[in-house]
């Protein structure tokens, strides 16, 4: 957690610190606290996420996992650029099938994902904004022959219309699984709570 040399956060970062460690996700998805930027705002908090990957037919991990980051942003003067005083700040990384990498609809329908995720959260939000960018390599002379690598990344943020951001992370934790491939949970069946969740 950044606090830009301030000892005592203001009382809406708690309460945004309080949301979010007990905000429960699905257990595919492992949470944990990593060092926040500290020059866009006075406040900061940031998760780092990977999402649990099986190879179909064995029990180890897939090589090509999905991560992201959750940062949240907090000035108590509020931004122009936010138009409020938080701001969520997300990413998300993934592998692709080549072949899908070169969809020219693939960047429209990731960013469906962003917001599919936030309106089944029901995450009260606006300015939501956010870029799509794919990336693909092919192997030649001694490398020839492996097969060709392709990226997907989504950034996205928005500025929640309230401190409570239990909801935001919940929709980011969709999105990660989404774009991991993951079959959504089965209705009736609850979330974990995240293996580790920030501290104050």
């Amino acid at each position: 957690m950044n606090t830009a040399g301030h000892h005592e956060p203001p009382t809406e970062f708690r309460r945004a610190l309080d949301s979010i460690t007990g905000t429960r996700v699905r257990p595919d998805v492992a949470l944990r606290e990593v060092p926040a930027p500290t020059r866009i705002a006075p406040y900061a908090v940031a998760l780092e996420a990977s999402v649990d990957q099986v190879v179909p037919g064995s029990s180890e991990p897939a090589t090509d996992a999905t991560t992201g980051r959750f940062i949240v942003l907090h000035d108590p003067d509020g931004q122009p650029a936010w138009d409020g005083t938080f701001r969520v700040v997300t990413l998300v990384r993934t592998s692709l099938d080549p072949e899908l990498a070169v969809d020219p609809l693939l960047g429209a329908v990731a960013w469906t994902w962003v917001e599919d995720a936030l309106a089944s959260a029901s995450s009260p939000a606006h300015a939501l904004g956010g870029t799509v960018s794919r990336d693909t390599s092919e192997s030649f002379g001694a490398l020839e022959g492996r097969d060709g690598v392709a990226d997907l990344e989504i950034r996205a943020s928005w500025t929640p219309d309230t401190p409570d951001l239990s909801l935001h992370l919940e929709a980011w934790a969709t999105l990660l699984c989404t774009a991991a491939g993951l079959a959504p949970l089965p209705e009736g069946v609850s979330a974990l709570r995240p293996r580790r969740g920030p501290t104050r």
